[in-house]
């Protein structure tokens, strides 16, 4: 069935939301994209002008599609090779939706969406649509087929769940620039003690090569492990440089509303490494380098001016 232009531009209109929606539930923005498109192919196969509230239709339908797409990764990440993290966003990309919140900017953060892969697929939806969106339970459980209370039970799960992973901090951009910067330095300096430092005790660094670059199977824990493996990391050498193929550039910039290192070889973002600052020193470094999952980042990075790198790995 034709959509008039009215529909049309209802739905372009409910896209940005329906993105960051499908972002946050599935970690991933190209298959946020994929989702948002399959909700506009069943838009326009539905009978539109009997649907009552299409905003709560086209919010249903995508979060079904989503669901069955949380059912199935879990069975594709069980052969994950390595660590699994979600695909980066890098500040500025309108699908990271609202932030005007310390709860939607919590929702979005690097942090949070690794901690949401803990959750039963309903546990994550209930959490999302109410943290990150406000939306009320009753509709929450009418888009779950489920009762006003289960989706209030699912939620205070949810959360619960979040909340034992991780100390909730906001700290100031000005304030987290100056500890990244003082990573970067203690990095470089070929010292430990240093980056000890600035780490949390129980620090913890995890990367995702995917299978398709070098990334450690399993996470560095504890402050000296970390530290020595990011003293390893930034330490200049032609082993590295080999491997990067060129000359690594590296920027301090937000991905996922968190303060995130940004490295670069000519142009092509090659890495995203997000940091967890709490008031206690960085507790977390997950880096993102599988390139499958850098390629948004990427054509966002050319997009935007991001002056004179920080620091140069030769």
């Amino acid at each position: 069935m034709a959509l008039t232009g009215d529909q049309v531009d209802l739905f372009e209109a409910s896209m940005p939301r329906l993105k960051a929606i499908a972002y946050r539930l599935l970690g991933s923005a190209s298959d946020a994209e994929d989702a948002v498109q399959d909700t506009f192919l069943r838009w326009q196969s539905a009978d539109a002008d009997r649907v009552e509230v299409p905003e709560a239709w086209l919010t249903k339908v995508l979060t079904n599609l989503c669901l069955n797409q949380l059912t199935s990764a879990r069975a594709r990440r069980e052969t994950y090779v390595g660590q699994w993290l979600p695909e980066p966003l890098l500040a500025g990309d309108p699908m990271l939706g609202p932030a005007d919140t310390v709860e939607q900017r919590e929702s979005v953060s690097y942090a949070v969406l690794a901690l949401m892969e803990r959750l039963s697929p309903n546990e994550r939806v209930a959490y999302v649509l109410r943290e990150a969106f406000a939306y009320p339970h009753g509709r929450i459980a009418e888009i779950l087929d489920t009762t006003e209370s289960a989706s209030q039970q699912l939620y205070h799960r949810a959360k619960k769940h979040i909340a034992d992973g991780r100390t909730r901090t906001e700290i100031d951009e000005a304030a987290a620039r100056r500890i990244v910067e003082e990573f970067l330095t203690a990095a470089t300096s070929g010292r430990t003690e240093p980056l000890v430092r600035l780490l949390t005790a129980d620090a913890v660094a995890i990367g995702d090569g995917g299978g398709k670059v070098p990334a450690r199977a399993k996470p560095s824990e504890g402050a000296a492990a970390v530290a020595t493996f990011m003293r390893s990391l930034f330490t200049p050498n032609q082993a590295a440089r080999r491997l990067l193929g060129g000359t690594a550039e590296v920027h301090v910039s937000y991905a996922n509303g968190l303060p995130a290192l940004v490295i670069t070889v000519d142009g092509r973002v090659i890495g995203v490494m997000c940091l967890e600052i709490t008031a206690d020193g960085i507790a977390a470094f997950r880096n993102q380098a599988n390139p499958d999952k850098l390629d948004r980042g990427t054509r966002q990075w050319a997009a935007t001016d991001h002056g004179e790198p920080t620091l140069r790995i030769h």
